[in-house]
């Protein structure tokens, strides 16, 4: 299901090379006035920026269909549709299918009756109203001071500085909310690029990982087993079409760690309790202990490359060999990147709602 939600409950819908795409929000605090300009500048960060991305670019121009008046949000259902203007169907076929895309899985699900242009409901392209969703959930979240930024953290076997247990400057959060290349370091950036760039000389594409911060997230968010924060995090991080992996504070390296070097010291500081190191990632038991949340994604390289590659013809049911030709990313991770900061945003407030309701922006 393309659902989402038990308190502010998403759904999705249109396809890549549809007329639209777009959200409805059900039960979305009334009262809050929308801000546009906010709403334009996350659209904007998705967007492909230069050639490190797509030459396909969209305008976003979107509609409020229901759930706003005279400026405000009424308490209706929420739903905005995006157009799709820059289409370009003449590249695909229900014919060969396209290595590691959802081509094979979607035909296999929908007996072929599914949109295959642009991969339809499974592309990436269902990734821009999410951003709306983000720009909403981080209104709510000013209220609280709560921040969500990420930064590239590598590039194939390229990697930059782990933000965890480091103190994270206000510079440093400006400097990685305002790029549209988020990096620590200026010369890992150069580097990260210089391989994108190669990758798509040589029709090729890479992959890499994301590290994604919450400065100051709410405190007792999550529940015990199946609700945990991890858990809800990571259901909506890998609705994005590219994501693999997800790991939370050290992840998979704090298996190499003794219990001594693992745990994370407890003390009162300023009238405070707080953790002297931040190894778990800001969770224990599943919920938050106030400290940043810090997590990990890994983004495969963009299926979709100039080289020839073996498939099967549906049609004659027989092995082919296809090259894919069209507009296509030679690296995502820097456009996944924003949708895992709106996406996390969304998973405070509904976890905020399910532990408060609406009290707490009252």
């Amino acid at each position: 299901m393309s659902t989402f939600g038990e308190t502010i409950k998403i759904s999705l819908f249109g396809e890549s090379h549809g007329e639209a795409i777009g959200i409805t929000i059900h039960n979305f605090p009334h009262g809050i006035k929308i801000d546009k300009d906010q709403i334009d500048s996350y659209l904007s960060r998705r967007r492909p920026k230069d050639k490190l991305s797509t030459t396909r670019v969209e305008t976003d121009q979107y509609h409020i269909l229901s759930g706003v008046f005279q400026g405000f949000t009424t308490g209706a259902p929420l739903t905005f549709i995006i157009d799709n203007n820059n289409t370009n169907s003449n590249n695909y076929d229900n014919d060969l299918l396209r290595p590691s895309h959802s081509d094979l899985t979607a035909y296999k699900k929908y007996n072929g009756y599914n949109d295959y242009r642009g991969s339809g409901h499974f592309s990436g392209r269902l990734t821009a109203p999410l951003m709306i969703l983000g720009s909403l959930c981080d209104q709510l979240l000013k209220m609280s001071d709560t921040k969500v930024f990420s930064h590239i953290y590598s590039i194939k076997n390229i990697r930059s500085t782990s933000l965890l247990n480091t103190h994270i400057t206000n510079d440093t959060y400006k400097n990685l909310i305002t790029s549209d290349f988020p990096v620590i370091n200026n010369d890992v950036s150069h580097k990260m690029k210089t391989e994108i760039t190669n990758a798509l000389d040589n029709g090729d594409s890479v992959g890499g990982s994301i590290e994604t911060i919450i400065i100051n997230p709410p405190v007792s968010i999550g529940e015990p087993f199946f609700d945990s924060v991890e858990s809800v995090i990571s259901h909506l991080i890998f609705s994005i079409p590219a994501v693999k992996g997800i790991e939370f504070g050290k992840g998979f390296d704090i298996t190499e760690d003794f219990g001594s070097e693992a745990n994370d010291e407890i003390k009162v500081v300023k009238g405070s309790i707080k953790t002297l190191s931040n190894n778990s990632g800001g969770v224990n038991g599943g919920i938050t202990n106030g400290m940043p949340i810090v997590f990990k994604t890994a983004i495969k390289p963009t299926p979709s490359i100039n080289i020839e590659q073996r498939t099967v013809s549906i049609n004659k049911m027989e092995n082919a060999l296809i090259k894919i030709v069209g507009r296509h990313d030679p690296c995502i991770v820097q456009r996944a990147l924003p949708v895992i900061n709106a996406l996390t945003s969304y998973a405070l407030i509904e976890l905020l709602y399910r532990k408060e309701g609406n009290i707490w922006t009252k």
